[in-house]
């Protein structure tokens, strides 16, 4: 298998893997979860949720020919206010998911080691995606840890349960 072909499928998997987490952990929530901020300088789970939609729009939309941070992007707005309900959000998050998989399947393998812009910052292709990939995990990975945090033991775990390890050797 062309080297390239298998690194975009790994690319589109690992993306597939990181938003079936976000999904799991959103589907625990109840929206005032979702709004709920430890302290004023934390986010909620709201509010990375509009941060990723509004980085999910402005990197992927014409990947491959404009700058990744679109000069109508208003970064420093997407920590602030959040939706009006639990359907405006999950239709956002899920909006900010087709930004970024229409723009993978539209990338080919002579196009992994082109080089993008984001901030007028080069990257290849890949190196692009790579950001990406450990910013969505990043975020998420901060999701889930706030709801655990509320959940408490009504949090059913999204991985291997504690005690559940030797399960699986």
């Amino acid at each position: 298998m062309d080297i390239a072909k298998a690194y975009l499928q790994c690319a589109v998997e690992n993306f597939q893997a990181i938003k079936r987490q976000g999904d799991r952990a959103l589907s625990q929530l109840t929206y005032e979860e979702m709004c709920w901020i430890p302290h004023e300088e934390a986010n909620s789970i709201a509010i990375l949720v509009k941060h990723l939609y509004g980085n999910m729009r402005s990197r992927w939309t014409s990947f491959l020919t404009t700058d990744g941070e679109k000069k109508d992007r208003n970064r420093d707005n997407e920590f602030e206010g959040g939706y009006a309900s639990k359907e405006e959000l999950l239709y956002s998050w899920e909006e900010g998911w087709l930004f970024v998989f229409r723009a993978l399947e539209s990338i080919t393998v002579n196009d992994v080691l082109k080089t993008v812009y984001i901030r007028r910052e080069s990257h290849t292709v890949m190196q692009a995606i790579e950001r990406q990939i450990a910013h969505y995990a990043s975020h998420i990975g901060q999701m889930i840890y706030i709801g655990k945090l509320l959940k408490e033991k009504e949090w059913t775990c999204l991985s291997i349960p504690r005690g559940k390890s030797n399960q699986f050797m």
